[in-house]
């Protein structure tokens, strides 16, 4: 997902794992020792203009097998970046 989003151009994308959480069936996933790790629970924010997201929005579709898809508006107060040399 965001490997496609990079690809696409779109300016951010982060991702936020976490250690405990449940979904839609209520089955807990947690980050304990005895416990495989591919199932916690993630998040990942993509950036971008209203327009760029709505375009991104059906190739999402395609990458998530299964999970939540939530769209938010958020006011930037600062966006900074540095050159790479």
């Amino acid at each position: 997902m965001v490997e496609e989003a990079r690809r696409r151009g779109l300016a951010g994308a982060t991702v936020l794992r976490g250690t405990l959480g449940f979904g839609a069936n209520s089955r807990i996933h947690t980050a304990k020792i005895l416990r495989l790790s591919e199932d916690l629970p993630m998040v990942v924010e993509i950036v971008d203009q209203p327009e760029r997201i709505a375009q991104f929005l059906p190739e999402l579709d395609t990458l998530i097998g299964e999970g939540l898809v939530t769209l938010e508006r958020v006011r930037v107060i600062t966006y900074r970046h540095s050159h790479s040399k």
